[in-house]
């Protein structure tokens, strides 16, 4: 059983979970955009979230403890290594704009954890109001503009409301963990539970759910099972928001929260 706990808390602390859960997003729209599964795309994210979000989660760590990392730290140094070398192998069989754009999200995650100036703590995370949008507007930018760029999509309304309808998901998303955490942010992050409180905060994400649900509406192209889907996700998602604490399980953000974007690709592929 401890064995089986040491492996489930690696899956959590090397980030495996939220890949898959932007491998998840990645799919969803690869099927809204009626196009097949595509491997090389998928896998290039996969692993290059893996990559991104431990670089993000431990770099202060490694930069100035590193001879003092604990061995479950280590581990997640060379797993995230091999993640870097299977992000490039599949990289290599995207079109160059495709990378093109990932750099510039490979860009605003660096700024996100690593300082601006000589002051340690001015990174893009500790703008006062940012770090939500920040996140929400990578998550987008990977999960619905890398497949339109790789595929040659051409931009129209439809897309727009996606990547809307995206960045507004994640915003949501982001809530359980904002408002966990607002026993250890400094009143300067301004985050959202900061600015509004707990049930401020909860309001305003039963309004954005409402909103990302009742803009699937203004398409030209949907079908009636992504608009059911939509609503049991939308549903979901909000009976997390609304039990949210400060005080809450382990795994609660870590693991259930983040789970939202797999429940959603699987009912996805179970009514379509």
């Amino acid at each position: 059983m401890s064995f089986l706990k040491q492996l489930f808390n690696f899956y959590i602390n090397s980030s495996i979970h939220v890949a898959l859960a932007v491998y998840a997003l990645v799919w969803i729209t690869l099927l809204k955009l009626g196009v097949d599964y595509n491997e090389n795309l998928l896998y290039f994210i996969f692993y290059a979230s893996i990559t991104g979000y431990n670089f993000v989660k431990y770099f202060g760590i490694a930069r100035f403890h590193h001879r003092r990392l604990a061995d479950y730290l280590k581990w997640i140094q060379v797993f995230s290594f091999i993640c870097f070398v299977l992000m490039c192998y599949y990289g290599f069989y995207l079109e160059l704009k495709t990378l093109a754009v990932s750099l510039v999200m490979s860009v605003l995650t660096f700024l996100y954890a690593i300082p601006l100036s000589s002051n340690r703590r001015f990174t893009l995370r500790n703008i006062n109001g940012l770090k939500v949008y920040v996140i929400a507007f990578t998550w987008a930018g990977v999960t619905v503009m890398l497949p339109v760029v790789e595929l040659n999509l051409e931009m129209n309304a439809d897309i727009v409301l996606m990547m809307l309808q995206r960045f507004l998901f994640i915003v949501v998303l982001m809530l359980p963990f904002e408002i966990r955490d607002l026993k250890y942010d400094t009143a300067s992050l301004a985050t959202l539970p900061q600015k509004l409180g707990i049930k401020g905060a909860k309001r305003l994400g039963v309004f954005l759910l409402a909103l990302f649900f009742v803009l699937e509406f203004f398409k030209d192209e949907t079908r009636l099972s992504y608009i059911f889907v939509m609503l049991v996700i939308a549903i979901i998602t909000g009976i997390f928001v609304a039990f949210s604490k400060v005080s809450q399980g382990k795994y609660y953000s870590a693991f259930w929260v983040e789970s939202l974007p797999i429940i959603w690709l699987g009912l996805l592929l179970l009514f379509r």
